[in-house]
């Protein structure tokens, strides 16, 4: 399991040390709960930082950074919602506290209307879990019993292609954000899904 709780430290057998040795988990999760109130958007944080840290293993990337990205990608959403705002203020905030150059870059390249392009491996992750993570717990949700457990690959792929199900999901950012990985939509679905399963204790679902 990669969460031990949602308010301590975040353990996994599988993690690597973090070659940011400012990063930390704890301070990140204090800023998000500074800016963010709401259990639904925290709980998104959750599900992306999972998926984050599974991308991380599976390329033999920078867990902890990865993570703390996924973590951190929608802090300012709830006070700063506009186009016009996010990700903006979040990442003049970030970069203030010292954050990594990669990780901002990641999280403005997260929104495609910045402009920013995602040129590493992990800008590229974010911006592909992202919509999935809200769409795989849309699905989860409809479940008799509200579980992750529940959810298959093929009835997100349904979900996806029903209109009126998670009318605020980006499809095409799904789908774009697949190809911009360079793996089948299929099994970019299969993988986030796996990760979220995998916390789904953590994650109330």
């Amino acid at each position: 399991m990669i969460f031990e709780r949602l308010d301590g430290a975040l353990m996994t057998p599988h993690a690597q040390p973090s070659q940011n040795a400012s990063l930390s988990r704890d301070a990140a999760l204090a800023l998000l709960h500074e800016h963010t109130e709401g259990p639904g958007l925290r709980k998104h944080a959750y599900a992306v930082e999972a998926a984050m840290r599974a991308y991380a293993r599976k390329q033999g990337a920078d867990e902890e950074l990865w993570g703390v990205t996924g973590l951190l990608h929608d802090f300012d959403y709830e006070k700063h919602p506009s186009r016009e705002e996010h990700p903006f203020v979040g990442c003049r905030i970030l970069e203030e506290r010292g954050y990594p150059k990669e990780m901002i870059q990641a999280i403005l390249g997260h929104a495609a209307y910045s402009g920013t392009p995602r040129e590493t491996p992990m800008a590229r992750a974010l911006f592909a879990s992202d919509e999935l993570c809200g769409l795989i717990t849309a699905a989860a949700l409809v479940q008799p019993n509200k579980s992750l457990a529940e959810v298959m690959p093929d009835s997100v792929l349904r979900k996806m292609r029903t209109k009126g199900f998670a009318r605020s999901v980006n499809r095409d950012e799904i789908e774009q954000g697949a190809s911009e990985l360079g793996v089948p939509l299929e099994e970019h679905v299969a993988f986030v899904l796996a990760a979220l399963q995998s916390e789904a204790k953590a994650l109330g679902l």
